[in-house]
C-alpha cells in the first residue's frame, strides 16, 4: 500500500473516532482510545455546555448581576433573623450561634452546588411535554449526563461565596479549632450531600416521564432544604434515627456540620458515603428504567 493511502486512511479513522461515541470497528479501537478517551470526550461536551451557559448569561448582564445580588440578599436577611433569635438565647437544641451559622451555611453550600451544576434537571418535564427529550435520547451521549448538566446556573455564585464566608465566621465565632481531618470529613460529607440531593431531584423529575406535568415538584426538594436547616436535635430520638438511616435528611447539613463543631466520627462519614453511592446508583437505575418505558412525543 502506498504511503499516501496509509496517511489518508489514518486521517479517515481519526475523523470517524471524533464522530462516534464508540470505536466504529475493532481495527481502529486502539487509535480511538489513544486520541479520544471517553472521559476527555465528556469533558469537552461539558465545557461546551458551560461556555454556552456563560454566553447566555452575558447577553443579559444586568439581569445576571441582579439575580446574584438577590440570592445574596436573601442569605443576608436569613442571617439577620438567625442573629435576632440568638440575641434572646445562647443555644437552640445545643447549638450556639456560631454552630448554627455553620449548619445554615452547609445547607446553602449543598444547595448552591446542586443548583449550579444540575439546574437543568428541572427542565425534564418540560422536555417531555414539548418533545425535545426525543432529541436528547437519540444523541450519542449518555442521556442522564445531558439532562443533568446541560445548563450551568451562574446565579449561585453569590450563594457559594456567602456560604464559605458563613462557615469561616461560624468557626471563628464558636471558637472551635477543626483539625485537617475534620475539614476533610466535612468536605466529603458536603459532597455526599450534593450527590444525595442530586439523586433525589433526578428521581423526582424522572417521574415526569409518566406524569408529564410535575414542574412544581421542585418545591418538594426546596422543602427538604428548609427542613435540613434545623438541627436533628430538635426532633425526638426516633425521628433522628429515621433521618439518618431511612431518609437521609440529616446528611444534608446537620451531620456534616457536626464534623466541625463536635468531633470527627469516621463511622458517620462512612455511612454518608454509602448513602451517596447507593442513592446515585438507585436514581441511575430509575432513570434507565424510565428511558426504557419512554415513548416519544410523536408516538
Amino acid at each position: 500500500m502506498a504511503t499516501g493511502q496509509v496517511s489518508s486512511r489514518a486521517s479517515l479513522d481519526m475523523a470517524r473516532c471524533a464522530t462516534y461515541p464508540r470505536p466504529p470497528s475493532p481495527g481502529i479501537a486502539s487509535l480511538c482510545l489513544g486520541y479520544y478517551p471517553k472521559v476527555a470526550r465528556y469533558w469537552r461536551i461539558y465545557r461546551t455546555f458551560f461556555t454556552s451557559s456563560l454566553l447566555r448569561e452575558l447577553e443579559f448582564k444586568v439581569n445576571f448581576l441582579a439575580k446574584i445580588i438577590q440570592n445574596t440578599m436573601w442569605i443576608f436577611f436569613f442571617v439577620m433573623i438567625l442573629l435576632v433569635v440568638y440575641s434572646n438565647t445562647k443555644s437552640v437544641a445545643g447549638w450556639d450561634r456560631g454552630e448554627a451559622l455553620i449548619l445554615a451555611a452547609t445547607v446553602f453550600l449543598m444547595n448552591a452546588v446542586s443548583s449550579a451544576f444540575f439546574m437543568s434537571l428541572t427542565e425534564i418535564p418540560q422536555q417531555v411535554r414539548q418533545g425535545t427529550l426525543d432529541f436528547v435520547v437519540t444523541k450519542p451521549v449518555d442521556s442522564q449526563f445531558w439532562v443533568s448538566s446541560r445548563r450551568f446556573n451562574f446565579d449561585q455564585i453569590g450563594v457559594l461565596i456567602a456560604g464559605v464566608a458563613m462557615v469561616w465566621y461560624g468557626v471563628v465565632s464558636s471558637q472551635v479549632h477543626p483539625s485537617p481531618l475534620q475539614w476533610l470529613a466535612y468536605t466529603l460529607l458536603v459532597l455526599s450531600a450534593v450527590v444525595i440531593f442530586y439523586s433525589f431531584n433526578l428521581a423526582l423529575m424522572t417521574t415526569g416521564i409518566w406524569l408529564v406535568r410535575v414542574d412544581n415538584l421542585w418545591v418538594l426538594s426546596e422543602s427538604l432544604t428548609q427542613v435540613a436547616r434545623y438541627p436533628l436535635e430538635i426532633y425526638p430520638l426516633g425521628v433522628q434515627r429515621i433521618f439518618t438511616f431511612v431518609l437521609p435528611l440529616g446528611f444534608l447539613a446537620t451531620i456534616p456540620a457536626r464534623q466541625i463543631v463536635e468531633r470527627l466520627a469516621f463511622s458517620t462519614v462512612g455511612i454518608g458515603l454509602v448513602w451517596a453511592v447507593g442513592s446515585f446508583f438507585l436514581s441511575r437505575w430509575f432513570w434507565k428504567f424510565a428511558m426504557r418505558h419512554y415513548t416519544s412525543a410523536s408516538s
